[in-house]
């Protein structure tokens, strides 16, 4: 390895200085299945930082069906969808997402991420603009690099801001504006339609990211265009498998011939492998289980608003959430660090969050839902985060309502 960039890799110390301290989060082992109690150490541990919204990840029904698939497909498909690895699973999952989000067209890629890489670099061109919200998913503002497009990003979920910067461009333009259906750390949801409105008086189009929206908001947990009845008004639809469809992989839904155009653009989707049959087949099984079990939905969202009742009533700060994510802020990362290391030993999985992911003012520990949680399990982990925050001496706790 040449010095200079041994010296520049020198210089990252933080994750080394975190595992001496005994505060490094992240990469934690875990010895059983993504359930609401994991086995971390050999030690029971209650499952707050999963986004295994809908609790299926352990669903005899779905572990079936990819045994099956495998049993039929074998383990992989050898290739991308664009060549020979496009199996009739895939076009009848395409089929079903397209029905289930209400688009004429989807389009399935390897990973969600792979979703938004491939449609941002190549559904606009030199001369076009992308408009994104500030806090929108890394994956978002790496697609936006690999395009030609100008990129303009406008403070979170402010509507006024989002319309000055529109206001600026030319009219011609081709204008997309690209945001999260729900936020993945601070929980709240895109004010969809205001910007419906804003894109219809500036001739934008509209991209909504529903990677933690799919399963939880919306008829049937159709995502968040559904969830305002704005379908028809949202051009592009996407969403990823690996969160209430426990499996991995993602899709983008569109008419046939956006979708038809980014089958034959979207580098990420040509230049990947297709997904593997058992991960397709364990989608599939997915949307059965949720359309025959609406009241999973339910289910979540009892537990979403039980556990904010007493994060309320014990002082967390809990910021704008209005989603299954539970972010409860600190506002110092060392902290942050402590907080996570302590409510593992005390039997709680959260994840920290730290700057430079958020300002370090804004540190907190994420705290996600599942359907399958219980009361006990919720009281359990509010009643522990009460006694580790007072324990490392979190000031961000407001005054008990």
């Amino acid at each position: 390895m040449g010095k200079k960039l041994h010296d520049k890799i020198a210089q990252f110390t933080a994750a080394d200085e975190a595992r001496k301290n005994g505060v490094y989060p992240y990469f934690r082992p875990i010895e059983s299945g993504q359930d609401t109690e994991v086995i971390i150490d050999g030690k029971r541990v209650l499952m707050f930082g999963s986004n295994s919204y809908l609790g299926l990840t352990s669903h005899p029904k779905i572990k079936e069906a990819s045994k099956k698939a495998i049993d039929k497909y074998g383990t992989g498909c050898a290739g991308s969808r664009f060549l020979n690895g496009t199996l009739d699973i895939h076009v009848e999952l395409e089929n079903r997402l397209a029905a289930y989000v209400g688009k004429e067209a989807a389009v399935l890629f390897s990973t969600g991420f792979q979703v938004n890489l491939g449609v941002l670099s190549a559904i606009t061109g030199r001369n076009d603009y992308l408009i994104l919200d500030e806090y929108d998913h890394a994956s978002i503002i790496d697609g936006s690099r690999l395009s030609f497009s100008r990129v303009i990003k406008f403070a979170h979920n402010d509507m006024n801001d989002l319309q000055r910067k529109l206001s600026l461009l030319p009219e011609e333009a081709v204008k997309l504006i690209a945001v999260d259906g729900i936020f993945s750390m601070e929980g709240d949801i895109a004010k969809l339609p205001e910007i419906v409105n804003l894109a219809d008086q500036y001739g934008a189009n509209i991209m909504v990211d529903d990677a933690h929206s799919f399963g939880v908001i919306g008829k049937k947990g159709a995502g968040t265009a559904s969830h305002f009845g704005l379908t028809d008004d949202v051009d592009l639809i996407m969403g990823t498998f690996s969160k209430s469809l426990a499996s991995l992989g993602g899709f983008i839904a569109a008419d046939y011939a956006t979708i038809d155009y980014l089958k034959h653009h979207a580098r990420s989707l040509i230049f990947s492998a297709s997904m593997p049959p058992a991960t397709v087949a364990s989608v599939i099984a997915a949307l059965d289980i949720i359309e025959a079990e609406p009241e999973r939905i339910d289910r979540l969202w009892d537990n979403t608003n039980y556990a904010t009742k007493l994060m309320q009533e014990e002082g967390f700060n809990i910021g704008p959430s209005e989603s299954p994510i539970l972010p409860i802020y600190i506002r110092d990362n060392e902290k942050t660090f402590l907080v996570t290391k302590y409510l593992q030993e005390a039997g709680i999985f959260v994840n920290p969050v730290v700057s430079p992911a958020v300002p370090s003012d804004s540190t907190l520990i994420r705290f996600s839902l599942m359907a399958t949680h219980t009361f006990s399990q919720i009281e359990e982990a509010v009643e522990k985060m009460a006694m580790v925050f007072k324990k490392v001496g979190v000031d961000a706790v407001k005054e008990k309502i």
